[in-house]
């Protein structure tokens, strides 16, 4: 009886199983990145975007100091964001959808339902000025955020986006996108008038 004393190349055989390992990752990876991409766009698409919370809420409003924007005589401060339930909208003259919304915050102002006031977002001051020229300026202060600096302390994702604050300067609500008849009246104004009453009763 006769034995095989060839020896047997291990490190070759170790190779073959890393190569294979190798050949096996540039199949698996790709496929488990596309599945946990499609994941995530599939959450995506199931989400309002109006309703992406704001690691703000609850919170004060940042610190910030805004000049008029050209033509106003005021400008925007967050101490002005203090003594009443407001409203604090962003927009901007190049913003389609700041259409949208604006006549609904002229409607707002004329019935002096709460008071509004306006971050223009990077915006030329010409413009911005002949926009609420144009279209009528519905806000009661109007800070002009020409670097957007302060807009990203606000966690602006784009314009317009729109925030109630309440009359102790703390942000209760964000609403992404422009305000809607059914946005104002099944949640802005609703908050408004919870905020209010609870303002009147810290005061008693």
């Amino acid at each position: 009886m006769t034995h095989d004393t060839t020896p047997v190349d291990l490190t070759n055989s170790s190779t073959r199983e890393v190569e294979a390992s190798r050949r096996r990752l540039l199949y698996v990876v790709p496929i488990a990145a596309f599945t946990a991409l499609a994941v995530v766009l599939a959450w995506g698409l199931t989400r309002n975007a109006q309703e992406i919370p704001s690691a703000l809420i609850g919170r004060s409003v940042p610190e910030f100091t805004l000049p008029p924007v050209k033509g106003r005589i005021l400008g925007l401060s967050s101490g002005d964001l203090r003594g009443e339930v407001s409203l604090v909208n962003v927009f901007a003259s190049w913003c389609v959808a700041c259409r949208a919304e604006h006549p609904l915050f002229m409607r707002i102002a004329a019935n002096k339902t709460v008071p509004l006031h306006g971050i223009n977002y990077k915006d030329r001051p010409d413009d911005a000025a002949k926009w609420l020229d144009t279209l009528r300026d519905p806000y009661t202060r109007t800070g002009a955020d020409f670097n957007g600096r302060v807009a990203i302390d606000w966690g602006i994702y784009g314009v317009p986006e729109t925030f109630v604050v309440s009359a102790d300067g703390r942000i209760a609500y964000k609403h992404i996108g422009p305000v809607s008849e059914e946005a104002l009246a099944n949640t802005i104004l609703p908050l408004i008038a919870r905020l209010r009453a609870e303002a009147t009763e810290a005061q008693r």
